[in-house]
């Protein structure tokens, strides 16, 4: 089997409940070395110097972006990465094998989680040479290995900003070691299996077991990290993982909100503190991070949508190197993006939507049309068109080339309009460019190519 990345999901649940353990010590325990006087409770202190806190700084001292203001009250996307096992063990320059996009709503105590294929075919910058299209787990490797700015947390923010047409405003990475010495800090975390599933700590095959379904487990470190990046189940692939992945969150979610399990783990405050401040690499600040632990930690299950960028949204391909890829179908993975931003945390906007058109015209994206053929006024005749049907057309302009096929350009999230003109225009996934930049002055372009030209409900 091909040994596969650290999921890295869970770092960030582990991670903010450390520190709101830490603060609900700080009244009583000087982190820069001391004892706590917390009543009936004997907790170890950290080696002096070692766990000192700058509240309104990175926790760690990083070549990642630089934190970014929130007001504690909007909406905080995080992406959350693991690192290729292979290349960590080797020594290179690491690629991402696990992301997934987590997004916290304090306005109505929501949340969502989204798992992104590790194969999936999009534009990676410059990086490629299919016109810039790479695997999307090379961006982190390139802003490594080319030092961008921000590094490979930087780049790989922006490749998932321009596939699902969202910011991104924090990034969590989680080192191995500290994956391992986390779960076991927590004392193990417990797990259903959905299927048949095979684990074994790394380099340790004779200690391998498999997890029946349907059975409970309490899996310690070793035994968890298998558990989240192997395709040891019945199916065997990425998609199964993924959901696994998702458990294994919960699983630390629910295991730090057991009140028996409350005192073991003031007892090992400082130990999780310092695991964390080794492993786990992120642009949070501390005072974010205690803020997002209080809405994480607070959010009813119910209302944490749990989904992936899967089958349905994709379809298999070929890279001009001959690798295995998934090709993205733009308005289904615009479709199960909206579901996890849906208010309320129970449906998407694409589903609760009785009118599409009235959707799309509340949606009032922004829409230059631009003329790709040698055919005179067909932007300003295809504008007046869209106005008639309700759509906010702010300019027409000539196209820097021909196209026999039309294609659209998204620059800011509008899935009603987008899948609207996909199937006005008859445009394929392919000619669906997501380059997601809402500091432009508007929302999307099209492009009238040729097939427009020859067959449209305007003649």
């Amino acid at each position: 089997m091909i040994v596969l990345g650290i999921f890295v999901v869970l770092a960030i649940a582990t991670s903010i409940t450390g520190f709101i353990v830490v603060r609900n010590l700080v009244s009583s325990w000087n982190l820069t070395g001391g004892s706590n006087s917390l009543p009936g409770v004997a907790v170890s202190t950290p080696a002096s110097g070692s766990a000192t806190v700058a509240s309104n700084q990175p926790l760690q001292s990083d070549t990642g972006p630089t934190p970014v203001p929130w007001d504690g009250k909007s909406r905080v996307n995080i992406l959350l990465m693991g690192l290729d096992y292979r290349d960590w063990q080797a020594g290179d320059t690491p690629r991402t094998d696990t992301m997934i996009l987590l997004t916290l709503d304090p306005s109505t105590a929501t949340a969502g989680m989204l798992s992104i294929p590790r194969d999936l075919w999009v534009q990676v910058e410059n990086f490629g040479s299919d016109n810039g299209y790479n695997k999307i787990n090379t961006a982190y490797y390139y802003g490594e290995l080319y030092h961008l700015p921000g590094g490979g947390p930087a780049l790989a923010m922006q490749t998932v900003e321009n596939l699902l047409g969202v910011p991104i405003d924090y990034y969590v990475q989680l080192d191995f070691d500290a994956f391992v010495k986390i779960i076991d800090d927590i004392g193990g975390v417990i797990v259903t299996p959905s299927a048949d599933t095979k684990v074994e700590p790394i380099g340790n095959p004779n200690a391998q077991q498999v997890l029946k379904a349907g059975t409970p487990y309490r899996l310690d470190g070793e035994l968890a990290l298998s558990y989240a990046r192997d395709r040891y189940s019945t199916s065997g692939s990425d998609f199964d993982r993924s959901k696994r992945q998702q458990d294994v969150i919960m699983a630390v979610k629910n295991r730090i909100l057991s009140l028996k399990e409350l005192p073991a783990l003031l007892v090992k405050a400082p130990a999780i503190y310092q695991d964390i401040q080794s492993g786990v690499h992120t642009n949070l600040t501390f005072d974010q991070a205690l803020a997002l632990a209080q809405i994480a930690l607070q959010i009813d299950p119910g209302k944490i949508i749990r989904t992936a960028i899967g089958p349905e949204q994709l379809t298999q391909g070929v890279s001009p190197e001959g690798l295995d890829i998934y090709l993205p179908i733009p308005d289904k993975v615009r479709e199960v993006t909206d579901s996890i931003f849906a208010t309320g945390g129970v449906t998407a906007p694409m589903a609760v939507a009785s009118d599409q058109q009235s959707a799309m015209q509340s949606e009032a994206a922004r829409i230059v049309v631009e003329n790709g053929t040698a055919t005179s006024g067909l932007a300003d005749q295809t504008a007046t068109y869209l106005k008639q049907n309700g759509l906010n057309v702010i300019q027409t302009a000539n196209a820097d080339q021909q196209y026999a096929d039309s294609r659209i350009y998204l620059y800011n999230s509008k899935p009603y309009t987008l899948a609207y003109l996909t199937n006005l225009f008859g445009i394929s996934s392919s000619n669906i460019y997501n380059v997601y930049d809402p500091t432009q002055p508007y929302d999307i372009v099209v492009i009238a190519g040729q097939n427009w030209a020859n067959s449209n409900p305007m003649q």
